[in-house]
């Protein structure tokens, strides 16, 4: 069961991550996997009781490969961390199969309160670099999280949402969520980079302008005499 899931692991990120040549480079030198493997040891002592050694273990993983990942969180299959320094993944966090996470991105709670309060994250959702998804929401599969956005709502199944707070990229006017069935780098499609509101705001200042333009026209023309 082990060689399968390390077989499975080392499959994904030879398919997905263009810089892996081999399988041999995947193990040695992908901290995201060697963060992986360190959780399902530190994992399976938090399940069984053993706490403190559970905690433990997760220490020396950050210590090693700079990814926190709280023993109690739930991680699926074929999770891949690209670069990986600076992610956190909270207790009660769950991430589904296939999901993608670059670096600098935050699973993290926005209550003290013990119980759920961490994202559930679910399959084949892309999260881009430096981005904070905060409480226990959901992030629908296929999703896809802009980088250094943060997500303090829910975001439908397909949709991609960037910004600050993030909010969904709308490309088509009679379509209200965006679907990106494809694998899109670090969450964040070339064409959509701008927060919607940025966009919003800009549309407006280029229609003022416009105006201006158009008054300052018929000013000098001479019907306006």
């Amino acid at each position: 069961m082990a060689f399968m899931f390390l077989r499975e692991a080392v499959q994904a990120y030879r398919e997905r991550d263009p810089a892996a040549r081999s399988a041999a480079e995947v193990l040695l030198c992908y901290p995201g996997l060697h963060a992986v493997l360190w959780h399902r040891l530190s994992h399976g002592l938090w399940r069984r009781g053993f706490r403190l050694a559970g905690r433990f273990t997760a220490h020396i993983a950050r210590w090693l490969t700079g990814i926190e990942i709280h023993p109690g969180a739930r991680i699926g299959r074929r999770l891949i961390i690209d670069h990986g320094m600076g992610v956190v993944i909270g207790e009660t966090a769950e991430v589904g199969d296939d999901v993608y996470l670059y670096h600098q991105v935050t699973l993290g709670g926005t209550s003290s309160e013990r119980g759920k309060r961490h994202p559930t994250v679910g399959n084949g959702v892309i999260v881009g670099a430096g981005a904070k998804i905060l409480g226990n929401i959901l992030i629908g599969d296929g999703a896809r999280v802009g980088a250094n956005a943060v997500v303090v709502q829910p975001v439908q199944p397909g949709e991609t949402v960037v910004g600050i707070p993030a909010r969904p990229i709308e490309r088509d006017p009679l379509k209200k969520v965006v679907r990106q069935p494809v694998f899109v780098a670090y969450g964040t499609p070339c064409e959509g980079t701008m927060d919607p509101l940025v966009c919003a705001i800009e549309t407006l200042r280029a229609e003022v302008l416009a105006l201006e333009a158009r008054v300052a026209e018929m000013q000098r023309s001479p019907a306006a005499e």
